[in-house]
């Protein structure tokens, strides 16, 4: 122990040759008073803590104390604190000064502001427990069995929560649970967009709003930046985070909500219960929900995201009318000029550009306009490329349809058209798309009528998905007591071992 001591109070050759020159380091006072000179070994029985830290020991005397104090004798516990503060001065995570120790101070990052907005955001951050009741089509006057699911949200502002639409999709009761919290508050939806799978809820218990920050939105990011998903998925009871990437930003196809939005892929992992969690940016500022990803043998970490355009397109069309009113569409389809004996037979100058309409929707409010082979030049004043494109951001290019989709129910629109080598201009009042065939209920039950042992009901695509499965199961009481109708469409099953979705004839 002798050895190790003198050892560690060594002096280096550099640090000893000026405390000879200078008159305060000449000699060392001990508790037995004892004097020592520039070559011989000096032990400091009771070291002060501070004296590893200062500047001193380096041939430095900024603040340095002129009063000098006798040294106590080391004890158990001043020892193990000088080689604690010797260590923490090696690895430069503080410098003591003064005869006291300071304890060790939290580091300084890089952009500490913004790392300190991501922990009210992340408690922002809630978790959907939702019951679910799903409409029984085979028989239309009751439900099927309940079944319980959970997901993730987040609050913003005015006292409000963001999740997806398909999280509460025939919901009975839906409850939030706040971050470290052990209390479910009851929560009541407002509005569910089934086009663009998001839903806003409101909680009425004042508790539930205490301490909590709404979550602010950032712009829409660009490539390759850094995103963070926050929700809670299956694995666990608690929050969780994932981080990746914005790998791509195009029109996507919507599951949920059977349409084309504007959409986000990241390559951070979102997995089942992700549903309706925020995704952050480096500056804490939500950019997107996490909705849906792709599964599949060749693909990995393939997670999509709603942009914010597509979410305050959804708050303010709320705000705006009272409820959710959807987003427009022309319902036109359409297809590529690129080939250029196509646009010669069409009639398109060298310079022109545009898409060439196939097929209008009847029920679109663009069909008494718009008519089949005519050429789409330009909407509301941007020029369309032939492939459909126009410009987006800089050294990007994006659907055109997402010009549709920035719109309001109710907005009007400048198209302009090439029909016959004649270029028209057509002010256009935007509309939701009206199918048919509704690709949704919207969470209402199926409506029905009963006559003569004959049930008639409306014909929707989950009607048709549902039945589908069961037309070989229930053959017989299909075929005996049930039948379609919807306005002028007409469909009954096929005769015995036909397949349902073969059987129906659309007029």
């Amino acid at each position: 122990m002798g050895d190790k001591k003198r050892k560690r109070a060594r002096k280096s050759k550099a640090a000893t040759d000026e405390e000879t020159a200078s008159p305060d380091h000449n000699t060392t006072t001990t508790s037995s008073n004892a004097t020592t000179s520039k070559n011989d070994v000096v032990v400091i029985p009771a070291p002060e803590p501070a004296e590893t830290s200062d500047p001193e020991s380096h041939g430095l005397r900024r603040g340095r104390s002129k009063n000098k104090k006798k040294k106590s004798p080391p004890t158990s516990a001043t020892v193990p604190d000088r080689r604690s503060s010797r260590i923490a001065e090696q690895n430069g995570d503080y410098a003591a000064t003064g005869s006291v120790a300071e304890p060790p101070l939290m580091p300084k990052w890089e952009g500490s502001g913004a790392a300190a907005k991501v922990v009210p955001s992340m408690d922002a951050v809630v978790k959907v427990f939702c019951v679910h009741t799903e409409p029984n089509f085979s028989l239309p006057w009751q439900r099927k069995r309940q079944y319980s699911s959970s997901s993730s949200g987040f609050i913003v502002a005015g006292r409000r929560v963001l999740t997806n639409a398909h999280s509460v999709e025939h919901h009975t009761q839906v409850k939030l649970k706040k971050r470290g919290s052990d209390t479910k508050y009851l929560a009541t939806v407002l509005a569910i967009g089934t086009e663009c799978d998001i839903a806003l809820l409101t909680v009425s218990d004042d508790d539930f709003w205490e301490g909590v920050s709404p979550v602010e939105f950032g712009d829409l990011p660009v490539l390759q930046d850094a995103v963070t998903v926050v929700g809670y998925p299956i694995g666990g009871d608690t929050i969780s985070v994932t981080s990746g990437v914005v790998s791509r930003m195009e029109i996507l196809s919507y599951v949920h909500g059977s349409t084309e939005l504007l959409g986000l892929q990241i390559d951070a992992a979102i997995n089942s219960g992700n549903s309706g969690g925020p995704a952050f940016n480096d500056k804490g500022k939500c950019v997107g929900i996490a909705f849906q990803s792709l599964k599949h043998e060749d693909v990995e970490n393939i997670g999509y995201v709603i942009p914010t355009p597509v979410i305050l397109h959804f708050i303010k069309d709320y705000e705006k009318n009272g409820a959710y009113t959807g987003f427009p569409v022309l319902g036109v389809e359409w297809q590529k000029m690129e080939n250029p004996d196509l646009r010669m037979s069409m009639g398109m100058a060298s310079d022109q550009k545009g898409v060439r309409i196939r097929r209008i929707e009847p029920t679109a409010p663009e069909s008494h306009v718009l008519k089949p082979s005519d050429v789409i030049i330009s909407f509301d004043g941007v020029n369309i490329a032939n492939d459909g494109t126009v410009p987006f951001r800089h050294g990007e290019r994006i659907g055109f349809s997402y010009l549709v989709s920035q719109k309001y129910t109710g907005d009007r629109a400048l198209v302009k058209v090439l029909r016959n080598s004649e270029i028209l201009e057509f002010n256009i009042k935007l509309a939701t798309h009206k199918r048919l065939i509704p690709a949704h209920i919207k969470g209402r039950p199926p409506s029905y009528y009963i006559i003569a042992g004959f049930v008639f009901t409306a014909v929707s695509v989950p009607y048709l998905r549902s039945e589908e499965h069961n037309c070989y199961k229930k053959l017989p009481y299909v075929l005996i007591s049930k039948g379609v109708l919807h306005f002028d469409l007409i469909s009954s099953c096929s005769t015995p071992g036909g397949a349902l979705a073969e059987s129906y004839f659309f007029v």
